[in-house]
């Protein structure tokens, strides 16, 4: 009996994921172009033009927003990759470069590139290959907001927090125990609680 060969994306250890969709129209870096021709006086149209999308994409950005940018238009904090240095990652990964290559090209800290290249890996193709706009897409997403709170989606966690905040600590065979004692000592950042 012969045994079929598993994919790759089916031994990434993870769930698969849904599409959400297509990419939307415009990363940010269009769009600071975009609402920085705003500010010089252009049109909306010729904004748009500027900034690399169609007329209509600017019109409707201007639209949306009210005229106003929604974003600070001064430049991001280097906190997170931008689509430039995703560019790069993947460039050195199809050149086949290591993670800690690619994190002393990049100036990244290698646990960052480790983790950018799992949780990006493009596995439409039962590959888990690299693509630096999927990546992209993926983590404008990520970043939306508003985002639904935890504790508003996860009702065992919700009520697991609710508990410790009411005291309530329960032992490993589920007997519940009173919390620490705590004393209000008149400031308003006292010492930690004492467990008795």
């Amino acid at each position: 009996m012969a045994t079929t060969k598993r994919r790759k994306s089916d031994r990434a250890l993870r769930a698969k994921m849904r599409s959400p969709g297509r990419p939307t129209v415009g990363r940010r870096e269009h769009r600071q172009r975009f609402w920085e021709g705003i500010t010089e006086g252009l049109s909306s149209w010729e904004a748009g033009i500027a900034a690399g999308v169609s007329p209509a994409v600017g019109s409707r950005w201007f639209r949306q927003s009210g005229g106003m940018a929604p974003f600070p238009l001064g430049p991001l904090s280097g906190r997170y990759l931008s689509f430039a240095e995703r560019e790069e990652i993947a460039l050195l990964r199809a050149r086949g470069c290591g993670v800690r290559e690619i994190a002393r090209r990049v100036d990244r800290s290698p646990s960052t590139i480790s983790r950018e290249l799992r949780r990006n890996a493009a596995t439409r193709g039962g590959n888990l290959e690299y693509r630096a706009i999927n990546a992209q897409w993926h983590a404008d997403r990520r970043a939306r907001r508003p985002k639904t709170a935890k504790l508003a989606a996860n009702d065992d966690l919700r009520c697991y927090v609710q508990d410790r905040l009411g005291g309530l600590i329960a032992r490993p065979d589920g007997t519940t125990v009173r919390g620490p004692k705590v004393r209000w000592n008149g400031r308003r950042h006292g010492h930690a609680p004492r467990c008795r």
